[in-house]
């Protein structure tokens, strides 16, 4: 699958520490030692989607925006999808960052504060 977003994601990804692609569901997922941190797709109505963790607050204020809204099955733990149609890359890129943040290991999250290249 090539997408301009799923190539911005990817090199974003890329800056994470200790993070991986691996395609699951038939869809490429960005994960940080095994734990999933956005994922990209398509519905079956052919709109590009991505899914990232937020906060239950952030969650609540986010789904007021359009093209986004509460992810299936996984929205009770804060996770939210985004129509990459609708929502612009820099919300994009902000929104994976945080969903990193809560994902990953607090050593990792210093990581990143601290500027550290990926490993």
């Amino acid at each position: 699958m090539t997408h301009p977003t799923l190539v911005k994601l990817r090199e974003l990804v890329a800056t994470l520490p200790e993070t991986e692609e691996r395609e699951t569901w038939n869809h490429p997922t960005f994960r940080v030692r095994n734990k999933i941190v956005t994922g990209f797709g398509a519905t079956s109505d052919g709109r590009f989607t991505m899914s990232v963790k937020q906060t239950p607050v952030a969650q609540s204020a986010l789904i007021q925006q359009p093209g986004i809204t509460v992810a299936k099955y996984v929205g009770q733990h804060g996770w939210v999808t985004l129509d990459v149609g609708v929502v612009a890359w820099p919300m994009i890129r902000e929104l994976v960052i945080e969903s990193y943040r809560l994902v990953a290991p607090k050593t990792l999250v210093k990581r990143l504060d601290a500027g550290a290249p990926p490993a």
